[in-house]
């Protein structure tokens, strides 16, 4: 599993990440925060997890914080604090969020009109039917792939109770998600199969998750792999 939780660690051309220690359901994972460099030089952070001084003073030294970007309903705890430290900074989130974080000025929801920094350089997708209203998103220049909780990468958790649940609920040793999340997580599942297949159709090859180890390779079919359990639009 990746765990490294320096500051911020180059992962690919344009592409860096920040981890640390999170408690799920009482297992023990990490929570893993991205950052990219857009075309203008500027940088998203992705999923923001805490800010200490040292991965504020790392971030900066890549170039200056532009957006920052809430994926889904449950990766926004962080978010804040950043927000504080980069106010011109431009808060994207998802609609229900407005409601859920009264405290945060959120500049932009996923579903609107798209974000001119993004063109032709990071692919924004909205994965319908999925009650985490979560959105991804595909880095064009290092063909990688951005989720929050769509999937995970837990790998071999060594906590006797952290890897009895991943094994009961099918995501150990496995890039996959949550029985739980698929049995209740979906609203829509024709609608949510027809955004998995625009997904699919993306150029990405690696895959950062929010929580586990990132792929460097393989990316597309680990996820196709992922759902092979929702039907397609004609199954």
């Amino acid at each position: 599993m990746f765990t490294d939780r320096g500051t911020v660690t180059p992962f690919a051309e344009g592409i860096w990440l920040a981890s640390e220690p999170v408690r799920i359901l009482g297992m023990r994972l990490t929570g893993t925060m991205t950052v990219l460099r857009l075309g203008d030089g500027s940088l998203l952070v992705y999923s923001p997890i805490t800010m200490t001084p040292e991965r504020r003073a790392a971030v900066q030294a890549i170039g200056p914080v532009a957006h920052l970007y809430s994926p889904n309903l449950y990766h926004h705890l962080r978010i804040g604090e950043w927000a504080a430290a980069f106010p011109s900074a431009r808060l994207h989130a998802p609609a229900g969020l407005l409601g859920k974080r009264p405290d945060l000025r959120i500049d932009r929801v996923h579903t609107a009109a798209p974000e001119p920094a993004f063109r032709d350089i990071v692919d924004e997708l909205h994965i319908d039917g999925f009650r985490l209203e979560e959105s991804v998103l595909v880095y064009r220049p290092a063909q990688t792939l951005l989720v929050a909780d769509l999937v995970h990468n837990v790998g071999r958790p060594q906590d006797s109770w952290s890897k009895f649940y991943a094994r009961s609920m099918g995501f150990y040793d496995r890039v996959a998600l949550s029985r739980m999340i698929r049995w209740t997580a979906f609203s829509h599942r024709a609608a949510a199969r027809r955004s998995l297949d625009d997904l699919l159709a993306l150029p990405f090859d690696r895959l950062i998750v929010g929580h586990g180890s990132p792929l460097t390779e393989g990316a597309k079919e680990a996820v196709a792999a992922a759902f092979t359990w929702l039907p397609t639009a004609h199954g």
